[in-house]
């Protein structure tokens, strides 16, 4: 068959397409009319966002609700980070910077090696010693960004990133970066296009505080534009050991098995209690023990996370013991991260293999066939 236009045969290498087919384009293109970009913007996308939105029937069954898992491990760098990176790597490029600059507990530096590289550009990575797991160290150097050991935990990284990027010609794209919290904001976007309305309830783990700032902000504009009728609660969770907006105070030394919400002083702090008050929701602390229980639940409906994704889940269940969701709400839980950024907890977890002969007999039994 002949295609009646280029003369060609219809398929792939032809540039033909089929009806109604598109291809998810990254957050930019998908909804550039509401991201601070213009047509001289060069975008920098690794085809970021557009990730699912999975049904959770056992949490569902469990709390009396309809509870949705928005799984922010299928973007390109297995995190949430990669929706703010795309647009604080593309506004710096507009710029004409040529080198950016993070602190990261790992998810960060990740991404932004990661849009570094398909930028071109030099990225300089400040991560606290000792204190960031193998598989995110393992992304940031693949990617060639140039990675500094700092001694002393996250919030010193972030002070000493912050004091580079002012002295020196670097762009900082922490979530202090206003353009990453724009980013961000696009999860909200997606969960209410997926929905057909906003839920009533959204959940989401607490470090650094930009996710909850950000998803406020997605869900806020949808409401003024009126493509939905109300926003939802907000609720933000921070591991018990790392809990400073729920103690009030920054945590100096701040302790949990969450490496990726392991953070004492957050940057987007003011922002987080406004998204919580205003939502009429709040922000609270899980154990790392609800977190880990949360972990491996996840897992079990075959969503693999980092142990900080979990708090969310851990949040909804404390929110379900407290009365605090009515019965039929629509929940929304994120999870931030893949599970191959911090496999730790998941070998370490795990029951060990066992040897067997190659005889099916004898596997069959194992099995209990």
């Amino acid at each position: 068959m002949t295609d009646p236009v280029a003369g060609r045969s219809p398929g792939r290498a032809s540039g033909a397409h089929l009806p109604g087919a598109h291809q998810w384009l990254g957050i930019i293109e998908e909804y550039r009319d509401r991201l601070p970009v213009s047509e001289s913007t060069p975008v920098i996308t690794l085809c970021e966002g557009g990730t699912p939105l999975v049904l959770s029937q056992s949490l569902s069954e469990e709390t009396g609700c309809e509870v949705w898992l928005k799984y922010e491990g299928a973007n390109p760098t297995g995190s949430f980070k990669d929706r703010g990176m795309t647009l604080a790597i593309s506004k710096a490029i507009e710029e004409g910077s040529k080198a950016v600059v993070c602190a990261s507990t790992g998810n960060t530096s990740a991404s932004a090696a990661a849009y570094a590289a398909k930028a071109g550009i030099t990225c300089a990575v400040l991560l606290p010693k000792g204190k960031v797991a193998l598989g995110k160290m393992a992304a940031t150097l693949v990617h060639g960004a140039r990675m500094l050991e700092v001694l002393g935990n996250f919030d010193e990284s972030l002070e000493l990133a912050k004091d580079l990027s002012e002295h020196y010609p670097v762009t900082l794209v922490n979530s202090v970066n206003p353009y990453r919290l724009q980013g961000q904001k696009t999860a909200a976007f997606e969960i209410c296009d997926a929905l057909g309305r906003a839920p009533d309830v959204h959940c989401v783990p607490v470090g650094n505080a930009g996710n909850i700032s950000s998803h406020w902000m997605g869900y806020s504009e949808y409401l003024a534009d009126g493509m939905i009728a109300e926003p939802p609660q907000l609720f933000g969770f921070q591991a018990s050991g790392a809990a400073p907006i729920v103690n009030g105070a920054p945590v100096k030394d701040p302790q949990t098995i969450a490496t990726a919400i392991r953070i004492g002083n957050p940057a987007s702090w003011d922002k987080a209690v406004a998204a919580a008050t205003q939502s009429e929701g709040g922000i609270q602390s899980v154990t790392d023990r609800e977190i880990l229980s949360a972990y491996r639940r996840v897992a079990r409906e075959g969503l693999f996370v980092e142990p900080a994704s979990a708090a969310s889940v851990a949040g909804l269940l404390q929110l379900h013991q407290a009365g605090t969701l009515r019965r039929g709400s629509i929940v929304v839980c994120i999870l931030t991260g893949h599970g191959l950024k911090d496999p730790e907890w998941a070998i370490s977890g795990a029951a060990h293999p066992i040897t067997v002969p190659p005889d099916a007999a004898v596997v069959a039994g194992e099995l209990g066939l």
